[in-house]
């Protein structure tokens, strides 16, 4: 039996969606709050420590040759780990992953801010804490890693790359307020 690998969970999530063609734009008619995250080699830019429910996300890649995302998951209730706390904890994250798909997923080729969110449309609409992650192998090529996940028919993009961007600090949190 395989090990559950919640990188390998999110990258099959973002691969069936993108082959989907989930919406991509960053249009947003509701009137609702529009954060942007910066993503750089290899952290995250601008994430505030709170922000209203209903406010959603976009994300900004200022790397000029990594690809990023941010997934989005959740925090249970009652779990007091920072965000740097949990991500070295592999079954902390794991059970992150475990009830479904994160609340969203936004990816950001090098220099932009394409494709854009592929779970969701970037709305974190619940209140609580969420973790902020990059699982993209280091190093993979930004064109192969994109259309690895556009071709991969629902399993983990498969690229060359080294350990998960998230494993060099790319970790945020921040609270959404009800």
């Amino acid at each position: 039996m395989r090990a559950y690998r919640p990188a390998t969970a999110v990258g099959a999530i973002c691969a069936v969606l993108l082959l989907a063609g989930a919406s991509c734009g960053d249009d947003d008619d509701s009137g609702a709050s529009t954060k942007q995250i910066t993503a750089v080699d290899y952290a995250y830019k601008g994430v505030p420590k709170t922000v209203a429910a209903g406010t959603r996300l976009t994300l900004v890649n200022e790397s000029k040759g990594e690809v990023h995302e941010l997934v989005a998951a959740r925090i249970p209730e009652g779990e007091s780990r920072s965000a740097e706390e949990l991500v070295k904890d592999p079954a902390a994250v794991g059970a992150l992953f475990s009830g479904g798909p994160p609340a969203a997923v936004i990816v950001a080729a090098p220099g932009g801010n394409v494709p854009g969110a592929v779970v969701g449309d970037g709305t974190l609409s619940q209140p609580g804490r969420y973790l902020f992650v990059c699982n993209i192998p280091t190093g993979a090529e930004p064109n192969a890693y994109l259309e690895a996940a556009r071709t991969s028919r629902g399993a983990p993009p498969q690229v060359p790359g080294g350990p998960p961007h998230s494993s060099r600090g790319m970790v945020a949190e921040l609270t959404v307020k009800g």
